[in-house]
């Protein structure tokens, strides 16, 4: 059996341009399955828990489908890629919901900081204390997927110097959290942040990955990676999920890869150790992402992001094949041998294409990549 997978898709609105223009409240109110965030300048859509990948293909081309031609009735208006604001403008805040006090928070306390687009990207996991166990894995392994999807190397119309501008200023919320040695802890821990005000709700958990359940912290059915750039390519989304499936399935096979037993990491408290090796490596891949030197959390040995998803997707493919998806895997090869989107994008920049002129060509290739998909794929899929 395939495990089940659902997104939450975080997308910014605006001008073929590349101009981001605020336009959630219209959408949420007359388009079914949109949610606003803080900022009116995105907008969120969910997709169901689907175990099928070419279903799954599907339910992400829709809705996107449905915003473009909806957005076409408000005016000459389209999706835009990326992370961040790449054209800007950074320095307001632009309220979706003023009557929300969650949201004044959010306001006040990190400001545009938290004005991105993103990817969560759901797994089911039925067995809590195996739900708790592969999100220590997948934490100290997060940073492998950041390095694929990294696609925010502008900010306001200027090159940052990092491959992923938006992990490089999101505040992750609380400071420090633990890789959960079981889903008491993780309860208890979620009931102190609450008291203490470092959470305001039980939503207000912003790692890179978080145990999820619709009543968090108790009741947990899924495992949520939050740490993804927004990857508008749907095959390229596909295969980290794949990447992603695959190694889960591996852990709620085999206990010791749990790094906790596992790593060979001798020097200090070992659960501060492995938080410091995948802090570091959050940071280090933000910069460079696939180019990034990392420490391995198995004995905090030196290796290229890069090498280190070859030898991985080498090791999960047969999995993969096992189970049906691996023609969904292989397509993260291609994403290591040309480049993640922010290194295409700065690679086009050195050549002496403007900001604006990348985010122009982008948003024409994002929305021809989806036609081309929907047209070749869904109608033939809703058939079968």
């Amino acid at each position: 059996m395939l495990l089940t997978k659902g997104f939450e898709v975080e997308v910014y609105t605006g001008t073929p341009e590349g101009k981001v223009i605020g336009l959630s409240s219209q959408i949420v109110r007359d388009l079914h399955g949109f949610v606003r965030e803080p900022d009116s300048r995105n907008v969120e859509y969910t997709t169901a828990p689907l175990c099928n990948y070419d279903r799954l293909l599907c339910a992400l081309l829709r809705p996107r489908r449905d915003l473009r031609q909806y957005l076409q009735t408000l005016g000459d208006y389209t999706i835009i890629p990326g992370s961040t604001l790449s054209l800007g403008d950074s320095s307001q805040f632009f309220r979706s919901d003023p009557d929300n006090h969650y949201h004044d928070y959010i306001e006040q306390t990190y400001h545009t900081k938290i004005v991105t687009a993103s990817i969560h990207i759901n797994i089911g996991i039925e067995n809590t204390e195996k739900l708790i166990q592969a999100y220590r894995l997948i934490r100290l392994e997060a940073p492998l997927l950041l390095a694929l999807s990294a696609s925010s190397p502008f900010l306001d119309n200027q090159v940052t110097g990092f491959h992923s501008t938006r992990w490089r200023l999101f505040p992750q919320t609380p400071d420090h959290v633990p890789l959960f040695t079981s889903h008491n802890h993780f309860i208890e821990w979620t009931k102190q942040q609450l008291i203490l005000g470092k959470m305001q709700n039980v939503r207000h958990l912003w790692s890179s990955v978080r145990p999820n359940g619709d009543n968090r912290p108790y009741n947990l059915n899924r495992l949520e990676l939050r740490i993804c750039d927004l990857v508008l390519n749907p095959i390229h989304l596909l295969a980290i999920t794949a990447i992603l499936e695959a190694r889960i399935n591996q852990i709620l096979l085999d206990d010791t890869l749990d790094p906790l037993q596992k790593s060979t990491i001798n020097h200090g408290d070992l659960e501060t150790e492995l938080l410091k090796v995948t802090q570091y490596n959050e940071q280090a891949v933000s910069e460079n992402s696939l180019d990034a030197q990392l420490y391995r959390w198995q004995d905090g040995s030196k290796i290229i992001a890069r090498d280190w998803l070859e030898e991985l997707i080498s090791e999960l493919y047969p999995i993969a094949k096992s189970k049906g998806f691996s023609c969904f895997l292989t397509p993260a090869y291609k994403i290591l041998e040309h480049g993640n989107q922010a290194q295409q994008w700065l690679t086009q920049h050195q050549q002496g294409l403007s900001i604006s002129e990348i985010m122009y060509n982008a948003i024409i290739s994002a929305n021809q990549e989806e036609k081309d998909l929907e047209d070749k794929l869904c109608e033939q899929i809703l058939i079968a």
